[in-house]
């Protein structure tokens, strides 16, 4: 994969990362040897920028995390975790002290002294207009304790109002063919600020799998039973906040224009790539079929290996963009848009 600057930090990362939620095991069993199998897979293809989070499985995602990363040395990845959710979400919360004893759990777990990448996880809007929160990360960055800073929002008036703070690394979104609004004004900041953007959700919680029937259902401690509504977080985080029966109507949309041979996540993958001021997109994966077929993505954007050229040449990007954007606003934008 060719690889694109991880804002002013210098490292770079690839155009297609790993999200790692899934190996927290919070909705759906991971063993062990199946997390350092989606590791190895992803690394194997070019992934260079795994995602995580303290919360997820309670530091377990971090920890597997560390346990393979310490067995390659000069592995060239760069982690990304996430904090800010191990305590209710009240601005009170975010404070230096928390700040620092949140990351030294994650360095821990990480097995590094000093963090890649640390973004406030999902942090309330209040904790993101507030100068003293990126003081306090700055004394985090002046003590070695992590080499760069970012936030993962819910909306783009947060992204805007982070983007806005100049030692600010990256900006992590929901952004996919489901939720275009990033388009309007958070890409154009993004970019023209130097900020990175990770696109995440990318397939709206398995929606743009193409692997759905209205007949599907979910296990019980499964997000996508237990949120559709917003009972227990954002409700954007499940599905992209799209109702169940219109979201698998549209991927069977995007789906009927594809040329025989492309997969939809493998071509809504690539498109969230290809858009100017996207630097990453963060897909997960639960096993090793589903690690490999992200990286179907690369190949379409002309950065895999084997049939690169062919497949890149078959998928029509342009045609896929005027398609994703005539499902949108006819499914899609009167219910998505004013939301987040």
């Amino acid at each position: 994969m060719q690889p694109r600057p991880l804002g002013r930090t210098g490292r770079d990362v690839s155009p297609i990362g790993l999200g790692t939620w899934q190996l927290g095991a919070d909705w759906g069993a991971v063993s062990e040897d199946d997390a350092f199998a989606v590791l190895a897979a992803s690394v194997d293809d070019g992934v260079t920028l795994f995602d995580t989070a303290d919360v997820y499985g309670d530091g377990r995602s971090e920890s597997l995390i560390g346990r393979f990363l310490a067995g390659r040395p000069g592995h060239g990845i760069t982690v990304a975790t996430k904090m800010g959710r191990r305590m209710a979400q009240e601005p009170e919360n975010y404070t230096p002290e928390n700040f620092r004893a949140w990351s030294d759990r994650s360095r821990a777990n990480l097995q590094v002294d000093t963090l890649d990448l640390v973004q406030l996880h999902c942090p309330p809007t209040a904790v993101i207009e507030d100068p003293t929160t990126y003081d306090a990360l700055d004394e985090l960055v002046a003590a070695g304790a992590i080499a760069a800073y970012g936030v993962s929002v819910e909306t783009c008036a947060q992204a805007l109002a982070a983007i806005a703070h100049p030692n600010v690394t990256n900006v992590q979104i929901i952004f996919n063919p489901f939720r275009l609004k990033p388009l309007d004004q958070v890409l154009p900041a993004a970019e023209a600020a130097g900020v990175a953007i990770f696109a995440r959700v990318p397939l709206a919680s398995g929606l743009l799998s193409g692997r759905y029937t209205a007949a599907t259902t979910f296990a019980e401690n499964d997000h996508r039973s237990y949120n559709r509504h917003g009972e227990s977080f954002d409700r954007g985080e499940t599905f992209s906040g799209v109702d169940f029966g219109v979201g698998l109507a549209a991927a069977s949309e995007l789906a009927g224009v594809l040329p025989e041979g492309t997969s939809l996540p493998a071509a809504t993958l690539a498109w969230i790539a290809s858009r100017p001021g996207v630097t990453s997109v963060i897909p997960g994966a639960r096993n090793v079929r589903q690690a490999r077929s992200n990286a179907e993505a690369a190949q379409l954007l002309g950065g895999g290996t084997a049939g690169a050229a062919s497949d890149a040449a078959a998928f029509d990007l342009a045609a896929f963009d005027a398609a994703v954007h005539e499902v949108y606003d006819r499914h899609l934008r009167e219910a998505i848009h004013p939301l987040w």
